[in-house]
């Protein structure tokens, strides 16, 4: 191997983002550019240990299509759903993955299998910062990202800066949008997830289709060879206008508008960006629709934000996690497991 490509791989970073139904892997070099990808289908069953052999084997086939083995990246990042210690590198409470509600230390047992250093952060806070300085958010002071797909997570960026809270600040999904409402995943009742995400209506609709209710969704879902209800079938089931599908879908975007006005409301945001699974997926003018959905509940004074889609698409989680490997920028952020 020469010196120069010796020098040009220990530049390459990974970045994985973790999903409800899908990992996505990508290698990238110091400008960003992905070198090689890999997405696999996250397990439904088993628990995390399964979860994380999975990103393992998703991101070694990234590196193979970049022409890198993963010991000679300089250090992989994860996007994950769930709460994120960075410092012991643990994952708790991600409910939208199969049998992790307890913790788990995901960054020691990927930095074993892979041979390099593993930093965690938020897997929507990773999006929206990647957003902020590489897409659609570039030259915004303050942006929020809201990712639509499994659940409905929320990113925070301010003075190009993202904003953490105590560790648990964004879970815009589990803002109430009505006072005792639907039961969600978190044990709350009348949170926007529960009337947004693709884990919720998908379980809603199932229920109305053991009632009787007549739905291609079942049908599509077999046919797209799937055993869930993905953002490629909602989208389809739509499009060939399922009423179940639909007035579901509308449902959401009604949920929506009304969580994303409130959090505006309060935060005052120049801008907010729509992602996640469902809403790269719909694409364009269901964020127009969600920006409809929320004048009603804009305070009057306010500037309205700039609503719009996510420029890195379905990579901007993976390209946001791959940040987090680079020389050391925000050391409060994440952290290093070897």
């Amino acid at each position: 191997m020469s010196a120069t490509t010796s020098n040009t791989r220990r530049v390459l970073r990974g970045g994985i983002d973790l999903g409800g139904t899908k990992i996505e892997a990508i290698v990238v070099d110091s400008r960003n550019n992905v070198l090689g990808a890999a997405r696999h289908p996250t397990p439904t069953t088993g628990g995390p240990a399964d979860v994380a052999a999975a990103m393992a084997g998703a991101i070694k086939e990234a590196a193979v299509a970049a022409g890198v083995e993963t010991s000679a990246l300089r250090g992989v990042g994860v996007g994950s759903p769930g709460a994120i210690d960075a410092a012991a590198g643990t994952v708790s409470e991600a409910r939208n993955l199969p049998d992790w509600e307890g913790t788990f230390a995901l960054a020691p047992a990927l930095a074993e299998a892979l041979g390099t250093k593993v930093l965690l952060g938020n897997d929507v806070q990773v999006a929206t910062d990647a957003e902020s300085e590489l897409g659609v958010g570039r030259g915004r002071h303050s942006l929020l990202g809201v990712f639509w797909g499994t659940g409905v997570g929320g990113g925070i960026v301010f003075e190009g800066k993202p904003y953490v809270g105590q560790g648990g600040a964004g879970e815009i999904g589990h803002m109430v949008v009505e006072s005792g409402g639907r039961r969600c995943g978190c044990g709350n009742r009348g949170c926007m997830e529960a009337y947004a995400g693709r884990a919720s209506i998908e379980a809603r609709a199932r229920k109305e289709i053991k009632k009787g209710r007549k739905s291609k969704l079942i049908k599509i879902m077999k046919h797209k060879e799937r055993d869930r209800f993905t953002s490629a079938v909602w989208f389809e089931a739509v499009e060939q206008g399922d009423n179940l599908a639909v007035e579901l879908i509308d449902g959401a975007v009604a949920a929506l508008g009304a969580g994303i006005a409130s959090a505006v409301n309060l935060l005052d945001v120049e801008a907010v960006v729509i992602g996640g699974g469902l809403g790269v997926r719909f694409g364009e003018k269901y964020v127009r629709k969600i920006e409809k959905a929320m004048k009603p509940h804009l305070f009057p004074g306010h500037q309205p934000p700039v609503v719009s889609l996510v420029e890195l698409g379905d990579l901007g989680g993976a390209i946001g996690a791959a940040l987090l490997a680079r020389p050391p920028r925000r050391a409060s952020a994440a952290t290093a497991a070897r």
